[in-house]
């Protein structure tokens, strides 16, 4: 393959180790933090300190405040920001990238105004752009361990899904493909709303039986709006669905997990999200889905259920009865189920 400009925009912990891989597989890699200070730091240390301590940077990777540095003739660009900052972003980035570029987007979360996923924000901000998506069951932390990892690229655009898997995957990062990038994109904002349940229920000490319940149910919910919204239920039987729901939901190293057990032990939704020191994206993505979900009609009792203990001061043990108490249908929504 054909030595590329990759730069990466974003200097957390994903877009960290996503632009380390693009590096150690020979590429020109760039990776732009809105911090000058910060970038310097980790451009003469080679480490990022506040994201991934301790996992040394490879020898090529640019770090740069510099964001048309980072742009000029570039060949992909990687956006991995939070979802409040990605507009912002993205605005930045137009009139810097050139015609073609491919643009990914690894942010899993949803705009508040108008349900908008981050490549429809792209969609909306870029023009005459390649947008693809990319997402999974991925902390970074392994990532960067070179542990065995599988992702999924999103797009109806089959060359930069095989573009993206060329400059990506290594011997221990799989990526696979998909066309349905709406439904990928979906479950990965999703699920970060059922990790917050999953914490919940892990500090209460909630057995294994009720956990393989709420992960059953969780993906009935997903797939019951993803429907509603137009995307391929069937994409949430792969990596950016289930597989990133079981990752997230029963791991610690899953920022919306320890979320929902601090909520669990009692603990105030502000003092967390401050001590946390990162984003959570599934708090913003609860309230956006809980108002889809009402606009559409679609029954999604865990969304509900969460929605009343962090914003309606709802007594946990109260809804998590409700729940129990609710109605019983069918098991599997694709057989006409609806809870």
């Amino acid at each position: 393959m054909l030595q590329q400009k990759v730069a990466v925009l974003g200097g957390g912990s994903f877009g960290t180790a996503i632009a380390n891989i693009v590096s150690t597989n020979g590429h020109h890699a760039h990776l732009w933090m809105r911090d000058e200070v910060r970038a310097l730091r980790c451009q003469q240390q080679r480490e990022n300190a506040e994201y991934l301590p301790g996992y040394g940077l490879h020898e090529n990777l640019v770090v740069s405040s510099d964001l048309e540095a980072c742009l000029l003739a570039c060949d992909v660009v990687v956006i991995a920001i939070p979802s409040k900052s990605f507009r912002e972003v993205a605005r930045k980035v137009a009139p810097l990238i050139q015609p073609q570029t491919i643009v990914i987007s690894t942010t899993k979360g949803i705009e508040e105004a108008g349900f908008t996923l981050m490549s429809q924000v792209l969609e909306q901000e870029l023009t005459d752009v390649r947008i693809g998506v990319l997402s999974g069951p991925n902390f970074a932390k392994e990532i960067i361990q070179n542990q065995f990892t599988g992702s999924v690229v999103a797009s109806e655009d089959d060359e930069l899904c095989k573009n993206v898997q060329a400059l990506f995957s290594s011997k221990t990062f799989r990526i696979y493909s998909n066309h349905d990038r709406y439904g990928v994109e979906l479950g990965g904002a999703l699920k970060n709303i059922y990790a917050i349940i999953s914490g919940i229920a892990a500090s209460m000490g909630t057995g294994s039986n009720a956990m393989a319940m709420i992960l059953t149910r969780s993906l009935a919910e997903m797939g019951r709006l993803a429907r509603e919204l137009g995307a391929d239920s069937m994409t949430f039987l792969g990596l950016a669905g289930v597989g990133d729901l079981i990752l997230t939901c029963t791991s610690d190293l899953s920022r919306n997990y320890r979320v929902g057990y601090a909520i669990g032990q009692g603990r105030a939704l502000d003092d967390i999200l401050q001590e946390l020191g990162q984003v959570a994206e599934g708090v913003s993505t609860l309230k956006s889905v809980k108002a889809k979900a009402e606009e559409l009609d679609v029954y999604m009792p865990l969304v509900t259920g969460l929605h009343g203990i962090l914003f309606e001061k709802k007594d946990i043990l109260t809804v998590v009865q409700g729940l129990m108490t609710g109605e019983m249908a069918s098991d599997v929504d694709l057989q006409g189920g609806v809870s």
